[in-house]
């Protein structure tokens, strides 16, 4: 199942209210949701954003791919800077250098 972080619109018509959600990417944009995260208001000055950090830095941990507008979220927070480094990578400076010297 791939999961993944992004805006349920909700509110009355172009009145646009928003709740950052974790979903099955199979799912229809307001449909059925695994957790509520927080929610974006665009509609009053300036943007009324609320996110629970915690549980966004857990679900982006264990795999959930955000979609573009709620990575832009996410970064106005400062939650997708402090993602602790993926298990597993390395870094070109840690692989073993190559010789090709005869």
């Amino acid at each position: 199942m791939s999961v993944k972080i992004r805006l349920r619109r909700m509110g009355a018509k172009k009145r646009p209210f928003y709740r950052l959600v974790v979903a099955d990417s199979r799912v229809a944009r307001d449909g059925r949701f695994i957790e509520t995260l927080g929610y974006y208001n665009p509609c009053v000055q300036p943007s009324d954003i609320k996110i629970d950090g915690d549980r966004a830095r857990y679900w982006l941990g264990v795999g959930a791919q955000p979609s573009d507008a709620a990575a832009g979220l996410l970064k106005s927070q400062g939650i997708m800077d402090r993602l602790p480094a993926a298990a597993g990578t390395t870094a070109e400076s840690d692989a073993p250098a190559v010789s090709t010297a005869e």
